[in-house]
């Protein structure tokens, strides 16, 4: 007798249809195919104990179960459900009437009980485009797959409540969630009023989140660029729907999502730490995981210590700066996960941390901070669109008890500014924000008059500025244009921007 219960397999953040085939016949052996991997393979055991501690059998004949298609890589325990539910309606042990309604997902413990499975997002995502009814799932994962709409979604705590459900005996009704996404009354742990002092950092984020801007910050130790980086986030744009299902997908395959958790509301904020390694970043392994630049894909990607990170660390990271995109190749595999991130980094201007500090002296050694900067490329640092100098902040500051303006107030700034840059960019695709310009774009919106023209061209003299850092700065004059409400882009603008090119600096040994 053959039968058939239907999962899912993971690509990338995608999910594709797999159909479980199990089939019995003559004989006493257990055959698995389909390209299962080890955690599959040893399904067997935990199936075959989990029939025994549930009040079931495992049938001692030969089983032979097929994952179709058999080309795609199945990995992971989420097989174990399906290949148990397909055992007992091929061995008569239970009704297999309404398999072909449900998708089932899970991973079995030795006594029965589910455990709950990576990847529910997209494989919900998917059982709906593929008109199934519903999809039976773990307990712990039912919040995460109700997120879509229409589609029955099942929690299930062990294997007796699944035969139960699908033989008719048990009546469950599916979890429902209240969908109507809201970006109201999204609470964030920390906000720019804790910030002393530090104003012209805050309005360089200011502008880096108007922009959507890659942004570096360059001071001594404890002058707040850590606290300062934390809280960009709060004035980001909140994520569209679309944004949060797609941020969402991502953080479901690498197992991000909890219980009592559905959509990401708020956008992400990854800090790995320097001793991470370049596959751990960009993502990677035999079968390939996002990493940490896709888990902060639609928010921000902080990088503490930067000259501390592996110099092969970073420079993979430029291509998909670029692209907001990155590829990871395998033999039999390539997979695309997004990385449309904001490259938040942070570093001491000298090994010591005291080079150029107005109250301590630096004890570096000559050309200790040259070598010191070095250790980040030229090009890495050409995409980086605004440096910006910290110092720390003054006594008169810290002890004040006047606070400064909260994240609510910057972030109507920066959502008036993005307005503009959605209108005007509309009908450019793959282009939501003034960082994302291509050459087109920069000679049509980034028009500068001859006043503008003679400030870069002397500073681009004076600095050394590279063709790419040219582009950079047009880029942030626009945005300051945009906060400004001007459609013209003004000298002052220009000036702005040219002073958050403090790398590029003669003082810095550029």
């Amino acid at each position: 007798m053959i039968v058939k219960t239907f999962g899912c397999a993971l690509y990338g953040i995608d999910a594709i249809p797999v159909t479980i085939e199990v089939n019995i016949d003559r004989g006493i052996k257990f055959f698995l195919v389909g390209l299962p991997d080890n955690a599959v393979k040893e399904s067997q055991h935990r199936i075959e104990a989990a029939l025994q501690n549930t009040g079931f059998s495992f049938p001692h004949r030969k089983v032979t179960v097929n994952l179709a298609p058999a080309d795609i890589r199945k990995e992971g325990s989420s097989y174990d459900l399906p290949i148990a539910i397909g055992i007992l309606a091929a061995s008569s042990q239970m009704s297999s009437e309404r398999l072909a309604d449900y998708v089932i997902m899970g991973e079995l413990s030795l006594d029965g009980g589910l455990k709950p499975v990576k990847g529910v997002l997209p494989i919900a995502i998917k059982a709906k485009q593929d008109g199934f009814k519903g999809i039976i799932l773990p307990e712990s994962n039912t919040r995460e797959a109700a997120v879509v709409e229409g589609l029955e979604v099942y929690g299930m705590r062990d294997l007796a409540e699944v035969v139960g459900f699908l033989n008719g005996t048990l009546q469950l009704e599916p979890t429902q969630l209240n969908t109507d996404y809201s970006t109201e009354n999204i609470a964030y742990g920390c906000d720019f009023s804790d910030v002393k002092g530090q104003e012209n950092i805050k309005r360089a984020l200011e502008i880096a989140a108007a922009g959507a801007h890659n942004v570096i910050l360059i001071g001594p130790p404890g002058s707040g660029k850590t606290m300062l980086a934390k809280r960009l986030p709060t004035i980001l744009p909140p994520l569209t729907l679309a944004e949060a299902l797609e941020t969402t997908k991502i953080h479901s395959v690498a197992g991000l999502i909890g219980a009592d958790s559905s959509l990401v509301s708020t956008r992400p904020f990854r800090s790995p730490h320097h001793t991470i390694s370049d596959a751990g970043l960009v993502g990677g392994g035999t079968y390939p995981q996002p990493g940490e630049i896709s888990l902060a894909h639609n928010g921000v990607l902080f990088l503490d210590e930067l000259p501390e990170f592996k110099r092969q660390v970073l420079e993979v990271m430029r291509q998909p700066m670029e692209d907001r995109i990155v590829t990871i190749s395998r033999a039999k595999i390539s997979i695309d996960f997004p990385a449309n991130f904001m490259l938040v980094a942070a570093m001491n201007p000298c090994p010591c941390g005291y080079y150029n500090h107005p109250d301590k002296e630096c004890t570096c050694k000559p050309g200790d901070v040259q070598r010191y900067l070095n250790k980040v490329s030229g090009p890495l640092m050409d995409r980086i669109d605004l440096h910006v100098e910290v110092v720390p902040v003054a006594y008169n500051d810290l002890a004040s008890r006047s606070s400064g303006e909260s994240s609510a107030v910057v972030r109507e700034r920066v959502l008036k500014a993005r307005h503009i840059q959605e209108e005007r960019f509309a009908n450019t695709a793959g282009v939501y924000a003034n960082a994302q310009m291509g050459p087109k774009q920069l000679q049509k919106y980034c028009v500068i008059d001859d006043t503008c023209s003679r400030l870069l061209k002397n500073a681009m003299e004076k600095l050394g500025l590279s063709a790419r850092a040219y582009d950079r700065i047009l880029k942030v004059s626009r945005t300051i244009a945009d906060l400004d409400g001007s459609e013209a882009i003004r000298a002052d603008h220009v000036a702005e921007a040219i002073n958050y090119r403090s790398l590029d600096r003669d003082t810095w040994g550029m």
